[in-house]
């Protein structure tokens, strides 16, 4: 199948799920860019080529190295916009079909080790594929862990003090562990809190005080599972909701405060500590099915993935008062 016949199917299956995740987060207020300001689209993709961003990590410099999903690439983005592919995952042999709810194969999660190592997610609906796999600088990618193949990996944390990674399932709810040498993930945390209600449950996931911090895209929520001695999982505590269709997320470094990409609504919110939220970025800025985002100083990124529409493009913003 061409790149464009799989994103013209991908838009086709998304579009019935988008039109379900409309509404507006319950308890959030409109905002006319609140605190963010310099808001512009930074580079626009190629769709066409599968350049459908997924996730995100960055480099202090404003690099960032991104999952392009439908093409199954992990691509590195100069501070400049220039776009150079690392590595092109091997493809199933039956395009991934296979692969649960979407249908095709799809490079999901990504992070940044400091030693400049990328750790990658890859869902393909094939045991051979499906996985964590590991791209060292100069070398060729490699499967380090296999996850089921009835499952979508999809959100990835990494616990720089402990080494761990951390792997969500968005069909079958699960949090899963793997030290970051690789091996045989363990199951982490199956709360029912994690699972969806039809399309996709457990999703972004970070790392942050003391705790890992998931989104569940169906629910709605954030949520909190504090991180017990001997690494076990404490039950999940929902710390915002009524986010319609939440993906991704990130922490503005005032506490527990979050930004987070509302896939279906096309918007970008500020989710305060008590639980409530408001609207910072939406598709009058050029929002197009935000998947990812991510910070570095008062630099905003946001990834448009677009499976609804032509445009993915990076969106860039300035955080203000962030520390105060």
């Amino acid at each position: 199948m061409s790149k464009r016949a799989l994103m013209t199917t991908v838009s086709a299956f998304l579009a019935a799920a988008a039109a379900l995740t409309t509404a507006a987060p319950a308890g959030a207020t409109p905002g006319s860019g609140g605190p963010l300001t310099d808001v512009r689209i930074a580079h626009h993709f190629d769709r066409d080529a599968g350049q459908s961003p997924e996730n995100v990590a960055l480099l202090p410099d404003g690099t960032a190295y991104v999952t392009f999903a439908a093409a199954h690439q992990i691509a590195r983005i100069s501070p400049r916009g220039a776009v150079h592919i690392l590595a092109t995952l091997p493809a199933p042999a039956d395009d991934g079909v296979r692969t649960p709810v979407l249908g095709f194969a799809l490079t999901t999660g990504i992070v940044r080790d400091a030693d400049g190592t990328l750790y990658v997610l890859y869902a393909t609906g094939t045991s051979e594929l499906t996985g964590l796999w590991r791209l060292r600088p100069g070398q060729d990618p490699e499967r380090i862990a296999a996850l089921p193949a009835d499952g979508l990996p999809n959100g990835l944390a990494l616990d720089e003090r402990s080494k761990r990674l951390y792997i969500t399932d968005s069909v079958l709810g699960t949090v899963r562990t793997v030290p970051t040498t690789g091996g045989t993930p363990t199951a982490w945390s199956t709360a029912p809190e994690l699972a969806s209600t039809g399309f996709l449950g457990v999703n972004g996931a970070k790392v942050h005080d003391g705790a890992l911090w998931v989104s569940n895209l169906d629910r709605g929520t954030l949520l909190r599972i504090p991180v017990r001695p001997g690494n076990r999982a404490g039950a999940p505590q929902v710390r915002a909701s009524g986010l319609v269709g939440i993906d991704d997320f990130t922490f503005t470094g005032h506490g527990n405060q979050v930004l987070a990409a509302l896939n279906g609504p096309n918007e970008v919110v500020r989710i305060r500590p008590d639980g409530t939220s408001t609207t910072v970025l939406d598709a009058a800025d050029g929002l197009r099915g935000p998947t990812s985002i991510a910070l570095r100083h008062d630099d905003v990124y946001v990834l448009s993935a677009a499976y609804t529409s032509t445009d993915p493009n990076l969106l860039r913003a300035r955080l203000s008062g962030r520390r105060h």
